[in-house]
């Protein structure tokens, strides 16, 4: 079978296995070139450690600090009828390169949410790490069965109390659009908190504590995003934000509840907004993603999600005390929210046109990153080599 990316509505439904291992193979070059980690965690689990920040977390943890990790994910295999999903391919070749480094790593593909998954991570941590120093929770999922009383809930990303108006974008067929979205009802709010705030965040820590898993002066940290005013409507102020808020306000109850007596601390790290899965299909934060990388890349701070994460482990999760602004928060996001930066990105909001979209944004940048998301577009990977159903299976 010949691999070729298949794009619909702006969703990749076809991944690389080859490419996917090519880009773990970058990220750890990435990570080795800048040296070992100060004071890093020996022992990391991360929930949510297939894909983006998770992956780059426990990239960082293990070949820049040479700890030992377990990490949860709940992926798809491959079958004959097509590519597993890229989470997948990049958990197969972590845990390949890892041993091949004489790192210890186990990786789960199991529902991060359910109690049996818990259980065990759990004894795999107790016969295997010992204690954990570091808790990385970087989980991403549209749907969340509550293990206490069996019920579904599902995510939306919408805006709230009204409806969001704004000007969007198609990187893919270079169109720039008016987009609408409706607003949530009541009932879509509450479920997007718990699916995606940090009900089950907690929920990790307090089950791990209770079985006497942290070691003292253990931290945790989950992944947070803010950005700019224009894209509040839809992000900060809507669904996603509320659970969002739900997430940065847990940091209180695991710091005051089981991370007292331990001498732990919980954070929640702001991040830069990169290209996800969903960020094509987000109205006005692909918009935003494109000329935020013109703008970064011209003024030679744009990082990637590797450079990204090692940044956060190397300034922020290795000192003695972690900087934090006013609200307790680690800013990573701190040179994407510079004002020359916001500044110029204001300044070419209005312009943009379908005709100088190329110029003004970097829709190569945009499309680059979401492909190599899937293991496409990486150099050196051969895409006209017939893949086996054995690679599609079980990854390479």
């Amino acid at each position: 079978m010949i691999v070729k990316p298949k794009i619909i509505n702006n969703i990749c439904l076809t991944s690389h296995p080859v490419g996917c291992a090519a880009d773990v193979e970058r990220q750890i070059a990435y990570v080795q070139s800048k040296g070992p980690l100060s004071q890093a965690p020996k022992n990391v689990l991360v929930i949510g450690s297939s894909t983006g920040y998770g992956l780059a977390s426990r990239i960082v943890a293990a070949f820049g600090g040479g700890a030992k990790t377990i990490g949860v994910a709940f992926e798809r295999a491959g079958s004959e009828k097509g590519p597993g999903t890229a989470g997948f391919y990049n958990t197969i070749a972590f845990d390949r390169l890892a041993a091949k480094a004489g790192l210890f790593s186990k990786s789960f593909n199991a529902d991060a949410f359910s109690t049996e998954t818990k259980t065990a991570v759990l004894d795999a941590v107790r016969t295997h790490l010992g204690k954990i120093d570091l808790l990385v929770y970087s989980l991403a999922s549209p749907v969340r069965t509550d293990p206490k009383d069996g019920v579904q809930y599902r995510s939306v990303l919408k805006p709230i109390g009204h409806d969001y108006v704004a000007k969007s974008i198609d990187p893919f067929k270079g169109e720039v659009k008016i987009a609408t979205v409706s607003p949530a009802t009541p009932e879509e709010v509450a479920a997007t908190v718990k699916v995606m705030g940090g009900e089950d965040w907690q929920l990790w820590i307090e089950t791990l504590a209770q079985a006497g898993l942290l070691a003292s002066g253990f931290r945790t940290v989950a992944y947070s995003y803010i950005g700019p005013e224009v894209t509040y409507p839809f992000y900060r102020s809507g669904t996603i934000g509320k659970a969002k808020e739900h997430l940065e306000g847990t940091v209180k109850a695991l710091n005051q509840g089981p991370l007292a007596a331990l001498g732990g601390k919980a954070f929640v790290s702001v991040n830069k907004a990169l290209v996800t899965r969903a960020s094509a299909v987000i109205p006005a934060v692909s918009l935003y993603i494109s000329l935020l990388y013109k703008v970064m890349k011209a003024k030679g701070i744009h990082e990637g999600c590797i450079e990204q994460i090692d940044r956060l482990f190397r300034d922020r999760l290795s000192a003695s005390t972690v900087p934090t602004d006013s609200q307790g928060l680690i800013r990573i996001d701190d040179w994407e929210m510079r004002a020359d930066v916001q500044g110029e990105i204001a300044a070419l909001w209005d312009k943009v046109t379908a005709e100088n979209l190329t110029q003004i944004a970097d829709i190569a940048g945009f499309e680059k990153d979401f492909l190599q998301l899937n293991g496409f577009a990486l150099p050196g990977v051969d895409y006209e080599a017939d893949l086996s159903l054995q690679l599609l299976e079980a990854g390479v």
